[in-house]
């Protein structure tokens, strides 16, 4: 049985798809368990995430201090559940250029990557089967950094609740975990949080932003303040650029600032 203590080395977990599709170029760390992707039968995209998520979840719970490297956001549903199951209670800090707040309901593409907080928060009913037990999370109990990009209706849907949002900056994130409490936080970012300039690639690049410099000092203000019991790190990079040497690169700086060290395997032929 895994020790579910909330401190020590983080235990590194590759889901390497987007949605319901594999990303077989997903890069994946020498010290990383990685998702083998189930055989998805044929039908709707939800139905097929189900089995993807629940995967997923099973290799979460194994993790003592899990830290997920995903190609999409609504995965996160599988590691917020998982957390459930061993806290009373849990908070959420989201760092992304997006809201991710879009409901079936008020989405204007429909794309469920748009709707992986609003998913948290029991947003999406029926969207889903109920197979990963996730309980909704209060919107008091979540912090959302940066969310410069927003549709019209899902700005609407946010000013209306009551997630507490703040810029990505370390001084407003401290604040905002210290006004939570000594409740276990789940982190969630979004590479795309990253200024665009320095971001090539992004499968949904969200133009100006805060450097990567200021996200790692995010990260490392979060891990300061509060007891991270879990990360989680979209890696939304087009299929084609996820396994890029400055991806990777993105990839080791943010996690470093987490205070986990990973390794990459070495190129073929090298």
């Amino acid at each position: 049985m895994a020790d579910h203590s909330t401190d020590g080395a983080w235990d590194p977990i590759v889901t390497p798809w987007h949605l319901d599709q594999h990303i077989p170029a997903f890069p994946i760390p020498t010290t990383a368990t990685q998702v083998i992707p189930p055989p998805l039968p044929a039908g709707p995209v939800p139905a097929r995430m189900n089995l993807l998520h629940q995967a997923a979840a099973d290799a979460v719970s194994q993790a003592a201090r899990p830290l997920v490297l995903s190609g999409d956001c609504p995965t996160t549903r599988a590691a917020a559940a998982v957390l459930q199951r061993r806290h009373r209670d849990l908070a959420v800090l989201w760092l992304d250029a997006h809201g991710d707040f879009n409901t079936p309901a008020i989405s204007t593409s429909g794309y469920l990557g748009g709707m992986a907080l609003a998913m948290l928060t029991g947003r999406t009913p029926g969207l889903f089967d109920e197979t990963l037990g996730l309980r909704p999370i209060p919107d008091t109990s979540i912090v959302l950094a940066d969310a410069r990009d927003l549709d019209p209706a899902e700005r609407d849907a946010l000013t209306t609740s009551q997630v507490r949002r703040v810029p990505a900056d370390p001084a407003a994130i401290t604040s905002a975990l210290a006004r939570l409490g000594p409740v276990p936080v789940y982190l969630h970012l979004d590479i795309d949080v990253i200024d665009g300039a320095e971001l090539l690639g992004a499968r949904f690049p969200a133009g100006p932003g805060p450097s990567l410099a200021q996200i790692e000092e995010c990260l490392a203000a979060a891990c300061a303040t509060a007891t991270i019991a879990a990360a989680y790190i979209a890696c939304a990079w087009l299929p084609e650029h996820v396994d890029d040497p400055t991806s990777r690169q993105t990839i080791t700086r943010l996690t470093a600032a987490l205070g986990a060290g990973l390794s990459w395997p070495e190129p073929a032929g090298s």
